[in-house]
C-alpha cells in the first residue's frame, strides 16, 4: 500500500528530476550525461535547441546515450563557473558564454566586437563553427568543444525611447559580454555587467533603465512588459553579438566507446551551430512580430546615417582590443579581418 510519506518521496524525486522528457521506464543506457545551463526550461535555448539536440543524439545512439538536462543552474553554482563545471566534471556538458568570465577567452571576443557581426544567427554561427578549429578552439582545450557559434542582431531594450547617440548618454544599460561593455561605454551609456536572468528584477528595482539582448531571449525575461522601446539596427554589420560554446568534459568525452564518439563528433561542430542558429532566428523573427504587436511597445529602427555615428563612436573598442591583444601575443588584427571575411562569406547561407 502507498502510504502518504512513499507518495510524497515520489513526489519530491519527481521535482527534482532533470528536466528531459520523462516518458516511463526504458532499459538503462550505457551513458548518461549531466547538461548544466542558466536559463529556465521555457527558454526557447532550452526548449528548441539544447533539448532537442540531446534528443538527436539520444536517438542516433540507439538510445545508448541518454542526456539528462539540469536548467537554471539546478546541479548548483553560478552562470560564471559553468566552463568550470565542465572542465572539473561537476557536469559531463554545459552550455555558457564565454563571456561570463570576461578576459578568459580573448579570441571569441572578435566576434563580439561592435559592428563585426551579422544581422543573422546563422551567419554568425556558421562563421563561429569555421574559425573553431583553427581560430578559436586551443582557448577550450580544457574540455572538449562540442560546439561554438552566436547568436542574430542584439537590440537595445530600454524604458525610454533610444533614437539617436544622444539619447544613449547615462543610460544605465546591462551587457552580456566585455566588449559589449566597451562598447556601450563609448556609445556614452552606464554600463552595468550582469548574468542574464538576474535582468528582470535589476530592472524592476531600477538598477538598470534596459539591457542589450537578442530578440530570442525577450519572453524568458519579460522584456517586452519591463520596457517599451526596443532599438534595431537595420542590416549588417549589426551592433553587437555574444558567442556561446557547448562544452563536455574531457575525460567523458574521452572515455566514450569509438562509435558513440561518432554520434557525439556527427552532432557537433557546424551541425551543432546551424541548428542554434537557425533556431535564434526563427523564434527572434516571431518575438519581434509579437512585439510589435502589441500596442504599448515601440520598436525603432535607426537610420544608416545614424548607424553610421555609431560605428564612429564605437571604433576605439576594436582599436583598443586588438593593441591588447598583442600584449597576449595574439594577432587582433587577423583574427578581426578574419572574423569579418568569415561573417562576408556566410552572409547568404
Amino acid at each position: 500500500m502507498l502510504t502518504r510519506r512513499h507518495a510524497l518521496a515520489l513526489a519530491g524525486a519527481a521535482i527534482a528530476a532533470p528536466a528531459t522528457l520523462r516518458s516511463g521506464f526504458a532499459q538503462a543506457p550505457q551513458v548518461t550525461l549531466r547538461m548544466h545551463h542558466f536559463l529556465p526550461p521555457v527558454a526557447n535555448a532550452h526548449a528548441r535547441f539544447l533539448l532537442p539536440w540531446s534528443k538527436k543524439v539520444e536517438a542516433e545512439s540507439g538510445g545508448r546515450i541518454k542526456i539528462d538536462i539540469f536548467p537554471a543552474m539546478q546541479l548548483g553554482g553560478a552562470p560564471p563557473q559553468l566552463f568550470d563545471q565542465a572542465r572539473d566534471g561537476v557536469a559531463d556538458i554545459v552550455w555558457t558564454l564565454p563571456g561570463n568570465t570576461p578576459g578568459r577567452f580573448p579570441s571569441v571576443e572578435a566576434m563580439e566586437l561592435p559592428f563585426i557581426a551579422g544581422k543573422r544567427g546563422v551567419t554568425n554561427s556558421r562563421a563561429m563553427a569555421e574559425l573553431a578549429p583553427t581560430h578559436f578552439v586551443k582557448e577550450f582545450s580544457e574540455v572538449h568543444t562540442l560546439c561554438l557559434w552566436a547568436h542574430d542582431h542584439g537590440l537595445i531594450h530600454s524604458n525610454k525611447p533610444v533614437r539617436s547617440l544622444d539619447d544613449m548618454k547615462g543610460l544605465k544599460l546591462r551587457f552580456p559580454t566585455r566588449q559589449a561593455g566597451e562598447a556601450l561605454r563609448a556609445l556614452g551609456a552606464t554600463a552595468i555587467g550582469m548574468p542574464v536572468p538576474q535582468v528582470p528584477e535589476a530592472l524592476a528595482q531600477g538598477v538598470i533603465d534596459g539591457a542589450v539582448v537578442p530578440w530570442e531571449v525577450v519572453p524568458s525575461l519579460r522584456l517586452h512588459e519591463l520596457v517599451r522601446n526596443h532599438t534595431e539596427f537595420p542590416g549588417s554589420p549589426t551592433l553587437y553579438t555574444a558567442t556561446f560554446i557547448l562544452a563536455m568534459n574531457k575525460p567523458k568525452y574521452e572515455g566514450l566507446p569509438a562509435d558513440l564518439k561518432k554520434v557525439i563528433d556527427d552532432n557537433s561542430g557546424m551541425v551543432a551551430a546551424v541548428m542554434a542558429g537557425a533556431m535564434w532566428d526563427e523564434r527572434g523573427t516571431a518575438v519581434a512580430e509579437m512585439v510589435k504587436a502589441r500596442p504599448r511597445n515601440t520598436i525603432i529602427q535607426l537610420s544608416a546615417d545614424e548607424v553610421a555615428k555609431w560605428r564612429t563612436a564605437t571604433k576605439p573598442v576594436e582599436e583598443a582590443w586588438i593593441k591588447s591583444m598583442k600584449e597576449r601575443n595574439i594577432d587582433g588584427q587577423k583574427l578581426v579581418d578574419d572574423v569579418r571575411a568569415a561573417v562576408a562569406k556566410n552572409m547568404n547561407a
